[in-house]
């Protein structure tokens, strides 16, 4: 049987579930979701997923919300495709391509040294289609209007970086990284040191700390457990 919570729920404690994020949804739809679902009061979701990215999402409910804070900072573990040759203003497929440049150039050796420089402590600004808020505003919504905004540079630290350019152009990753990494800042510098450009063509969140993506459960799957769980509960 699937483990569903890494943590078994008091009464009125509230619990930590961890669900294997569907494509296309986004982390609040996870969350709102399960509310409406399984008849929860208050639940939140810790770390942000993109709607193109799939893996583990840790969500809180009750009094284990408190919590939240606690895991986001954890370090996370992620793998994934990006492509180099091609880009598009949110480095990832949510949006159309917009340039395309070279790849002949590009040697295992220039591979090599764009990914020893993305690895350790590093800058990154980023992505301008991203959640970050800048003036009180998410700087996604300045970017569907074609705006643009000043983006401060934040530092964070890979200490896991590792690639696989069987399939080249594609490239298959591993990243492991601490809380606010960008992994879409990551393939746009990658491209750039690369002397050409890239996105994101797949992306999977495998880790949070202690939390690992082959215990969570599908979400279509939780649910039905939990109102069998709820079913039982009345009943009894």
């Amino acid at each position: 049987m699937t483990n569903l919570n890494t943590e078994a729920p008091l009464p009125d404690e509230g619990e930590v579930i961890l669900i294997n994020k569907p494509l296309q949804w986004t982390s609040f739809d996870v969350a709102n979701k399960l509310k409406r679902a399984c008849k929860f009061k208050k639940i939140g979701h810790a770390g942000t997923l993109d709607p193109l990215a799939t893996g583990l999402l840790i969500l809180c409910t009750g009094k284990k919300t408190k919590q939240i804070d606690t895991y986001q900072a954890q370090e996370k573990e992620y793998t994934g495709t990006f492509v180099l040759g091609k880009t598009t203003p949110s480095i990832d497929l949510e949006t159309d391509f917009d340039a395309e440049f070279p790849t002949d150039h590009i040697t295992e050796e220039v591979l090599e040294s764009a990914r020893r420089k993305l690895t350790g402590h590093i800058e990154q600004v980023p992505p301008i289609y991203s959640a970050v808020k800048v003036d009180g505003e998410r700087l996604y919504k300045k970017a569907r209007r074609g705006e643009t905004a000043e983006i401060k540079k934040r530092q964070v630290e890979i200490s896991v970086f590792e690639i696989d350019s069987t399939h080249f152009p594609s490239i298959d990753f591993r990243i492991v990284c601490t809380k606010g990494t960008y992994i879409r800042s990551m393939v746009r510098d990658f491209g750039e040191l690369a002397g050409s450009g890239a996105y994101l063509s797949a992306l999977c969140r495998t880790r949070i700390g202690a939390f690992e993506l082959k215990n969570a459960a599908e979400l279509t799957e939780f649910i039905n457990r939990k109102r069998i769980e709820l079913k039982l509960s009345v009943d009894e």
